[in-house]
């Protein structure tokens, strides 16, 4: 299985603002100028956590947004339900242990699971893209890690207002 996160940080490295605030997302630039579509064209699995989907279901329909996949919201709501997204809870990195080898599943957010899933080297690749936008303040992407994580640059493209760098996981040769 192929495991990757997509997503959009500030210049200073924030996921979301103060409060989860994603305005200054909506505010640097539109969903079209980016890679995304054809990026989602190879995902088979979404994952997300509830904070993550709140937002979606804010922006409307939240089955319009990812029609093709099948979608996880990690929540430990046991009254979660809207129709296209499964509830899961426990650990992210298990629920992956059990997916089909051949599928490719996008880990769109938070910033929790983003960690979970990269304490346990389990990100084959980032697309990262980077608005022109200062935060000061928020959610950032990246945590404090147990240990050093490396990746190599494969590409760096500009849509619009956005840097979109794409890492592949390195594989370390221990000595």
């Amino acid at each position: 299985m192929t495991v990757v996160f997509y997503g959009c940080v500030s210049l200073d490295g924030y996921l979301a603002g103060k409060d989860h605030d994603l305005a200054w997302l909506e505010q640097s630039g539109s969903v079209e100028q980016t890679s995304f579509d054809s990026f989602y064209q190879g995902v088979d699995i979404t994952i997300m956590g509830r904070n993550t989907f709140r937002y979606i279901e804010r922006l409307g329909n939240p089955q319009q947004f990812y029609p093709t996949s099948e979608n996880i919201v990690f929540t430990h709501d046991e009254n979660f339900h809207c129709e296209g997204f499964m509830r899961a809870c426990g650990s992210v990195v298990d629920f992956l242990e059990l997916q089909d080898p051949t599928r490719t599943i996008w880990i769109v957010g938070g910033a929790g699971i983003v960690q979970e899933v990269l304490e346990a080297n389990r990100f084959d690749r980032l697309y990262i893209q980077i608005a022109p936008v200062l935060l000061g303040a928020g959610i950032p992407l990246f945590q404090q890690l147990r240990s050093t994580k490396w990746f190599d640059l494969q590409q760096v493209q500009q849509f619009g207002p956005f840097a979109q760098l794409e890492y592949t996981r390195k594989e370390m040769k221990h000595a």
